[in-house]
């Protein structure tokens, strides 16, 4: 894949390392070229000097043939606009915006276009740490149809195989967080204390799954 990053900071220097180590080829633009600093000497790919939606500077990066593009420089209006020039102009079709307003985030993820909201995923996982109840928000898809939601998990459910935990709340278990690193489970896995349980559901589930998980199982689901 070619992929073309808007934004050097932090994430976007990270991102562009992560990809290249994948053997993927990388492109990234930023306004400060001082920024480029943060590639370091062993980066193999391309820095481009400009602003991420002005179609020459996307051009020299390769927009004409990448297979992604991630807008995730500090401006929610430059990322969003590049995103939008880079879907619509270009017509790459994996594109995502790094959103700091929520409120944004969730009208550019109805028109089709995926966002990090990184202030909302923060505070979502601050609020899940000092309250431990509910459920969480953690991934939708862009149709708006699927999400992929943390819900508190009962004590009682410790012991019980996955495999019970879905059949009672009817929805399947994208992962689970254990010992803080992330594990793809299968029906006869044994659920153990202090695993973090994320479901994936549609809206109509989600109060279902959540009330179902954060209760006590049924003596016949073991």
């Amino acid at each position: 894949m070619h992929v073309v990053i808007m934004g050097c900071g932090r994430v976007g220097s990270t991102l562009a390392h992560s990809l290249e180590a994948r053997g993927h080829s990388v492109a990234v633009i930023d306004q400060n070229a001082e920024a480029f600093r943060r590639l370091g000497d062993d980066f193999g790919g391309v820095t481009v000097n400009g602003t991420g939606f002005d179609q020459q500077v996307l051009t020299e990066a390769g927009i004409e043939r990448a297979d992604a593009f991630a807008a995730v420089s500090s401006g929610d209006n430059s990322n969003i606009i590049a995103a939008r020039v880079a879907r619509e102009t270009f017509g790459v079709t994996s594109v995502v915006a790094r959103i700091y307003d929520p409120r944004r985030a969730e009208v550019y993820e109805r028109l089709g276009i995926p966002t990090v909201a990184t202030v909302r995923w923060t505070a979502d996982r601050i609020l899940r740490h000092m309250l431990p109840e509910g459920h969480i928000e953690m991934w939708r898809d862009p149709t708006n149809s699927v999400a992929i939601i943390e819900a508190s998990l009962d004590p009682g459910w410790v012991a019980y195989p996955l495999r019970a935990l879905e059949e009672a709340t009817g929805a399947r278990v994208a992962y689970l967080m254990r010992f803080g690193i992330g594990t793809l489970p299968t029906a006869s896995t044994v659920l153990q204390d202090g695993d973090q349980v994320f479901f994936l559901v549609t809206d109509d589930m989600q109060d279902t799954v959540t009330a179902t998980a954060g209760a006590a199982p049924a003596d016949s689901a073991h």
